[in-house]
C-alpha cells in the first residue's frame, strides 16, 4: 500500500507542479478574459497576475500532507518535496526550441513561486519536527 501512496503523491506532484508553471505566466489581461468567457486567456495583455503564487502554497501543503498522511511516515514529505524542487530548477533552467526558458528570469511570479514552493514544505517539516509529541496514557 505504501508504494501505491508513493506513486499516487509522485503523479500528483507531477499535475500539480505543471498546472503552477502553467499559471505563472498568466496575465492580467488573460485573468480577466477568462472571466469573460474566452478561451485564449494565456495571450492576455497586461501585468503578470500572480496567481500562481497562493496557488502554490495551498497545492504544496495539500500535497506535504497528503503524502505524510497517505505514506504513514514523516519522510514522506521528501517525495513531493525533491520531485517539486526537481522539477522546478530543472524548468527554470531549460530552454524550448526557441531559445526561451520554460520559467524565465523576467518572470517575477515564477522567481517567486519557485522560493515559496520549497519554503512551504520546509514550513510544514517544520511544524511536523517540532509538534509536540502525544504521551503516552498513563496505566490505571
Amino acid at each position: 500500500m505504501r508504494a501505491l501512496a508513493v506513486l499516487v503523491t509522485v503523479l500528483l506532484t507531477v499535475v500539480a507542479t505543471l498546472l503552477e508553471f502553467e499559471l505563472s505566466a498568466l496575465r492580467v489581461g488573460g485573468l480577466t478574459g477568462l472571466f469573460r468567457g474566452e478561451t485564449d486567456v494565456w495571450s492576455g495583455a497586461g501585468q503578470l497576475a500572480g496567481l500562481a503564487i497562493p496557488v502554490t502554497v495551498a497545492v504544496n501543503l495539500g500535497l506535504a500532507w497528503f503524502a505524510v498522511a497517505t505514506i504513514g511516515r514523516s519522510w514522506a514529505i521528501g517525495v513531493p518535496w525533491a520531485l517539486w524542487t526537481l522539477l522546478a530548477l530543472g524548468a527554470a533552467g531549460t530552454r524550448t526550441t526557441e531559445g526561451d526558458y520554460l520559467l524565465g528570469g523576467d518572470n517575477w511570479v515564477a522567481l517567486v513561486m519557485i522560493l515559496v514552493g520549497s519554503v512551504t514544505f520546509a514550513v510544514y517539516a517544520y511544524r511536523m519536527i517540532m509538534k509536540p509529541l502525544k504521551a503516552a496514557p498513563e496505566p490505571s
